[in-house]
């Protein structure tokens, strides 16, 4: 069969984790560079799809496109690192320490900044036709987004932080269970559609995704938005790479690996009841005699 168990799937999320950690800087950067730039051409394509059609939900059906194809090709985001990396550390893999599980996920920021940054700059070329005019309808809608998920934020101090907070962690928490999903199944088909659901879900809902985020505020930022540098990183990006950290690996990787790859002890099974009519011969209790 294709599909593998939780308790197989989630020694592959160890396995995997392990792996990443001891990767090879250049890998770990091109794989890293090429996730966050895919991402950033499916977030493109699903605004896209949006704004032409006016009906979001036909953007957020679309875009895990994006998503699929960069884990099929064995690249990586960092929110699906947050979650798989720590477990090798929890799990006292030989030779996996904290400091290289910091590595691991510098290393992958810095590859999907990169890679999002790219994409960035080169669609909003295509957006103003090589900044040479105004930007397009969707260029002018990606520039609004930055300013409504930045100064919208800020407008409201601490309750519109702990608001988008909360959006990361959410994010996170269907992002790798789409992470996780594509290691139930050995077909692509059977990836494909585990994958599909949960990042369908966050897409939709408007959940904080830290690399989707590295393509929308720097191409906002480009194509006129009226927010800062300060305002996104103050008021998305940071926040949201924390609540993406929180959620994938609270919600996914340790209650995952809590439950499947580290079972609690099984409880003992209560004596069986007799069945009807073996009552006599049992052996005579003078105490529930005088009871009944």
């Amino acid at each position: 069969m294709s599909y593998l168990s939780p308790a197989e799937f989630s020694k592959k999320m160890v396995d995997a984790g392990e792996a990443k950690v001891f990767m090879s800087t250049r890998d770990t950067v091109i794989r890293a560079f090429m996730a966050g730039a895919i991402l950033a051409l499916a977030a493109a394509f699903a605004i896209t799809v949006s704004v032409q059609t006016g009906e979001p939900l036909v953007g957020a059906l679309l875009f895990p496109v994006g998503f699929c194809m960069l884990y099929l090709l064995g690249f990586d985001l960092l929110t699906g690192v947050f979650t798989l990396v720590p477990l090798a550390l929890i799990d006292r893999r030989p030779g996996v320490t904290v400091r290289s599980v910091l590595r691991n996920w510098g290393l992958v920021f810095v590859g999907n900044f990169a890679g999002a940054l790219t994409v960035a700059l080169l669609m909003a070329v295509i957006f103003t036709f090589g900044f040479s005019t105004d930007p397009d309808e969707v260029g002018r809608t990606i520039g609004t987004i930055g300013e409504g998920r930045t100064v919208g934020y800020a407008e409201h101090g601490a309750a519109g932080m702990l608001t988008l907070f909360i959006r990361g962690v959410l994010c996170n928490w269907m992002v790798s269970t789409g992470v996780v999903a594509a290691m139930m199944s050995t077909s692509v088909s059977g990836k494909v559609i585990a994958m599909w659901m949960p990042i369908l879900v966050f897409f939709y809902m408007g959940f904080e995704h830290s690399i989707v985020n590295m393509f929308l505020f720097p191409s906002g930022l480009m194509l006129g938005g009226d927010f800062s540098v300060a305002d996104y990183l103050l008021w998305n990006e940071i926040p949201t790479v924390v609540g993406n950290l929180v959620g994938g690996l609270t919600f996914v990787g340790l209650t995952l690996y809590a439950t499947h790859a580290r079972t609690g002890a099984v409880r003992r099974r209560p004596e069986e009841p007799l069945e009807q009519g073996e009552q006599g011969e049992q052996e005579a209790d003078p105490v529930a005699d005088l009871v009944r």
